[in-house]
C-alpha cells in the first residue's frame, strides 16, 4: 500500500521535515549564516575563557588573604625563638621586648582572622603552637636566668663547659613548669568548647606578661617600691608555682572580646581597661604585676555579681 502511494505521489515523502539546500554559484544557499554562527560561537568561547581564566586569577589572589592570620601568627612565633636567643645570651630586656611583640602580633592574627572571615582548625593549633613557645618556653627562659643569677650572679651560658652549672643549682629549673602548665592549658583550651567569650584559666599571654616585666623593673626602675619585691628569688618561685597553678585552674575570667559597646555588657572590661592605662602611665612596669591581681579580682566579681 505504501509502495503504491510512493508512486502516485512521490513529491509528498520526500525530503520531509527537510528541504535540501538551494546550489547558488556553486554554494549552497544560508553559508553566510553558518559562518557567521561559527564565528560567533568562537568568539563567546574566547570570551569564556578569558572570563574563567580572570576568575581563576581572583580566586588565587583572595586565597592569599585567607593565610594573612596564619603568616601573623607564624611572626608571632619567631619573635617567641629570637626572645630565647637572647634570654640565653643574658639579654633579658631585649627578650621581654620580642615577647612584647609577639603578644601584639597575638592579638592581631585573631583579629584578621575574625575580618576575613577564616576559620579553621589550622590556624588555632597554629596559634596554640606559636603561644607555647612566645608565652610559655620564652619567659621560662628568661625566668631561669633570674634565677640563676640570683644563685650564682651570673647568666647561665649553653656553651658552658662547667658542668656544676647545670647540677649544681636546682632552683632555677623550677622556671621550666611554665611551658609545660602552659603546654597543657592550650592543649585544654583547643578542646573547651566553653571558653568562646571568656577564659577558662589564666591565659599564657598574661602569665607570660607577668614575668617578663622583671627585667624591665630591674633594668629602669631598680629603686621603685615594687621591685625591692617582686625581684626577690623567692617572690619569682612563689610566682611561678601560684601562676602555673592558675592556667590549669576552673577559675573564670574575662576575656577582652567585644560583642557589643553597651556598658552593661562590658563593665568589668571597661574597669579593666580604663584603670590598666592609669597604672601604667603612674607606674610603668612596675604595673605589670598590680595588673594581673587586678584582672584577677574583677573577674571573680564579675563571676558572682552576674
Amino acid at each position: 500500500m505504501k509502495a503504491l502511494l510512493f508512486l502516485l505521489n512521490p513529491s509528498k515523502t520526500k525530503n520531509r521535515g527537510t528541504n535540501a539546500p538551494k546550489i547558488r554559484n556553486g554554494k549552497p544557499d544560508g553559508g553566510h549564516e553558518i559562518t557567521n554562527r561559527k564565528a560567533e560561537i568562537r568568539q563567546s568561547s574566547s570570551l569564556r575563557n578569558i572570563f574563567c581564566i580572570i576568575a581563576k586569577q581572583i580566586s588565587y589572589f583572595l586565597s592569599i588573604f585567607k593565610h594573612i592570620p596564619n603568616l601573623i601568627t607564624l611572626g608571632n612565633l619567631s619573635f617567641g625563638i629570637i626572645a630565647i636567643l637572647f634570654a640565653f645570651g643574658g639579654n633579658l630586656d631585649l627578650a621581654s621586648g620580642c615577647i612584647i611583640l609577639g603578644a601584639f602580633l597575638d592579638f592581631f592574627d585573631g583579629f584578621f582572622a575574625r575580618l576575613l572571615k577564616v576559620n579553621g582548625n589550622l590556624g588555632k593549633q597554629l596559634d596554640s603552637l606559636a603561644d607555647l613557645i612566645s608565652f610559655g618556653l620564652a619567659p621560662s627562659v628568661i625566668v631561669f636566668q633570674l634565677l640563676f643569677f640570683g644563685e650564682t650572679e651570673k647568666y647561665f651560658s649553653p656553651s658552658s663547659q662547667n658542668f656544676d652549672d647545670y647540677t649544681s643549682h636546682f632552683i632555677p629549673y623550677i622556671a621550666f613548669l611554665i611551658p609545660l602548665f602552659s603546654a597543657y592549658r592550650l592543649a585544654k583550651f583547643n578542646i573547651d568548647d566553653r571558653q568562646t567569650d571568656s577564659f577558662i584559666g589564666l591565659p599564657t599571654p598574661a602569665n607570660a606578661l607577668f614575668f617578663i616585666s622583671i627585667p624591665f623593673i630591674l633594668e629602669y626602675q631598680q629603686d621603685g617600691f615594687i621591685s625591692n619585691f617582686i625581684c626577690k628569688k623567692e617572690t619569682i618561685v612563689i610566682s611561678v608555682l601560684v601562676l602555673c597553678l592558675l592556667m590549669v585552674s576552673e577559675l573564670k575570667l574575662i576575656a577582652l572580646k567585644f560583642k557589643s559597646i553597651k556598658w552593661s555588657e562590658n563593665k568589668y572590661r571597661y574597669i579593666l581597661i580604663v584603670l590598666s592605662v592609669i597604672l601604667l602611665l603612674l607606674l610603668r612596669f612596675e604595673a605589670v604585676p598590680i595588673i594581673l591581681i587586678l584582672y584577677i579580682v574583677l573577674s571573680i566579681i564579675n563571676k558572682y555579681s552576674k
